[in-house]
């Protein structure tokens, strides 16, 4: 999978800077997270208006007015299905074989399944069942190759996930972040999502750029583990630099300073401390190697 740990899009200078929360915190945060805590490894199947990571993600790519994400990116559909075996491990479906006396790395172990009870989500239930009907085990590496249908195996095509962006615009619009469009684009007509409430993904946008910023702890273990993943999925999808566009100069250049701090860890040796979600640092592992 191509590394994405070489260095971030530096931004053009002189961008206008812009404020972009105009609406009050306490009603986009109550919009976002639906009175739910999806954090940590609990389980909460409710999809009301709280989003999943994978739908962050696509938001955060997503252009606000056009509906659609970058022609020129290639990287969010593997970002996105690693996004989803996030999610999993996250809801407490999926985890590592462990290590062993010989310490095996993040990514010569194997997923195995850990609770096969559906999450409610139509994605995560689909990704969870190709896990689950496997004839034999495979690390994370091969996984998101498997669901983004990147293999030579003509066997191992069915398990691919088809349609994932079109299937997670269809969740924001039904949660009523996104809105449904046609539009010509000379030779043939795709169907387009705009941003029709702007509150929550400016929410997002805060809650990404606050995590660098004014809440930064210095220590990933003591982020919640769902915007620790935020940011290294944004990355991988090339999409993190939307959140920080809005920035002023120096904000951004510290902010993009720490997440370069983040993506230089030692993520074996971050995996192996107390309380982490190993399949967490096994993802990031994949797109970062």
């Amino acid at each position: 999978m191509d590394g994405r740990a070489e260095g971030l899009v530096q931004r053009r200078r002189n961008v206008p800077t812009r404020d972009v929360y105009i609406e009050d915190e306490a009603a986009a945060e109550a919009r976002l997270n639906g009175g739910q805590d999806l954090g940590g490894d609990n389980d909460h199947d409710s999809k009301e208006t709280r989003l999943t990571l994978m739908e962050e993600v696509l938001l955060l790519g997503l252009k606000d007015k056009e509906g659609y994400t970058s022609f020129w990116n290639d990287c969010i559909s593997s970002g996105l299905r690693g996004c989803i075996l996030i999610e999993l491990a996250l809801r407490g479906r999926i985890e590592l074989e462990r290590a062993g006396m010989r310490r095996k790395g993040l990514l010569s172990r194997k997923v195995i399944l850990k609770n096969a009870d559906p999450c409610g989500d139509v994605l995560l239930d689909e990704a969870l069942k190709h896990i689950k009907e496997t004839d034999y085990p495979e690390n994370i590496q091969t996984w998101i190759e498997y669901l983004s249908g990147e293999t030579w195996n003509p066997l191992k095509l069915r398990y691919q996930l088809k349609n994932v962006r079109e299937r997670l615009a269809k969740n924001l619009t039904e949660k009523g972040v996104l809105t449904t469009e046609k539009q010509n684009f000379l030779l043939f007509d795709m169907t387009t999502h705009p941003v029709t409430d702007g509150s929550i993904k400016n929410r997002l946008i805060k809650k990404v750029q606050d995590s660098v910023l004014a809440k930064w702890v210095n220590d990933p273990h003591r982020m919640d583990k769902r915007v620790v993943s935020l940011i290294f999925l944004a990355h991988a999808s090339d999409v993190l630099e939307n959140a920080f566009a809005p920035l002023n100069d120096d904000d951004y250049d510290v902010a993009m300073k720490r997440v370069r701090d983040l993506l230089d860890m030692d993520l074996e040796a971050e995996s192996a401390k107390g309380g982490t979600n190993e399949i967490m640092w096994a993802v990031f592992t994949a797109f970062i190697k």
